[in-house]
């Protein structure tokens, strides 16, 4: 009989995902909710009281599932390289998981009472931003306030970008995009050798590994799983 009602519990969660995703909080309606579910509202209605409650565990879930995905997350010798990780995995989550989705809909829809996913993901990539500074990776001039804000606004784009189709073109673009990024923010290697007290050709964009592409496993954990 738990079992039974775990099942059900979860079920109706993940509608609720799914129905908060597409319409937000006012446009979401508790009976499709429970017929996606193929429950009742009687159910529903046990389990979570009413649609703020439920909005709210939904909101709990996408949290958790970015928590999880940014803990998950191969680290790299290079900052850089795993900034570009980082941004490529929270891009993944908010196309692939409806619980992500849903969170950041539900934040728009009701700003102040959902709190923002940027909790979770901004200080890791200020972290590393840091990191690069501390390292030389930065370019000189670029400071990591203005490199969070850029990479920031770069982050949010690609979230909201979830709409579109995951398939080699979009990669291909992506790859695009953090190679023109990369070139304003990464030292150069003649700057770098210069420092070190060593000759270095000019111009020459630093980090191959920065511009290599993701690999795929790096974004492995960061798909859609069960809550």
């Amino acid at each position: 009989m738990q079992e039974r009602a775990a099942r059900t519990r979860q079920a109706v969660l993940e509608a609720a995902a799914d129905e908060f995703a597409e319409r937000g909080y006012e446009g979401a309606s508790l009976q499709r909710m429970v017929w996606r579910a193929a429950t009742s509202i009687g159910s529903l209605t046990f389990h979570f009281g009413t649609k703020t409650a439920l909005a709210e565990e939904v909101g709990a879930a996408g949290h958790a599932r970015f928590e999880r995905c940014l803990a998950d997350l191969a680290a790299a010798p290079d900052p850089l390289r795993e900034l570009r990780t980082l941004i490529g995995a929270l891009a993944r989550l908010a196309h692939e998981d409806a619980f992500v989705r849903a969170t950041r809909r539900l934040e728009a829809d009701r700003p102040g009472e959902v709190p923002p996913l940027t909790e979770v993901w901004l200080p890791v990539l200020r972290g590393l931003l840091d990191r690069a500074h501390d390292a030389r990776r930065l370019r000189p001039g670029v400071s990591p306030e203005d490199a969070v804000a850029l990479l920031a606004h770069l982050a949010e784009g690609a979230m909201a970008a979830h709409g579109a189709t995951r398939d080699s073109a979009w990669d291909a673009v992506w790859d695009s995009v953090w190679n023109v990024v990369l070139h304003g923010l990464a030292a150069d290697r003649a700057g770098q050798a210069d420092q070190a007290g060593q000759t270095g050709q000019a111009g020459r964009t630093d980090a191959p590994d920065a511009t290599e592409s993701t690999d795929v496993t790096d974004l492995m954990e960061c798909g859609a799983e069960p809550a």
